[in-house]
């Protein structure tokens, strides 16, 4: 996937634990740790605006675009 999720990194940054980011942003630990994982394929709006909020930061912060490698 082009879109590589780097909300475990910010979420240290910040020393929040998964349990605080889910109970602030109203959804469940597991889809929290779907997302520091990278394994979403989806994430809505409304969920990147409250993350950001509680983290203090930017949708960039968390999400970046890496181009996948060219196959020779």
């Amino acid at each position: 996937m082009a879109i590589k999720i780097d909300l475990d990194v910010v979420m240290a940054q910040k020393k929040v634990t998964v349990t605080q980011l889910s109970q602030a942003v109203g959804i469940t630990m597991a889809n929290i740790s779907i997302l520091k994982t990278g394994k979403a394929r989806a994430i809505r709006f409304s969920t990147l605006e409250k993350i950001c909020e509680v983290l203090d930061c930017q949708p960039g912060d968390i999400l970046k675009y890496v181009p996948d490698q060219a196959v020779n």
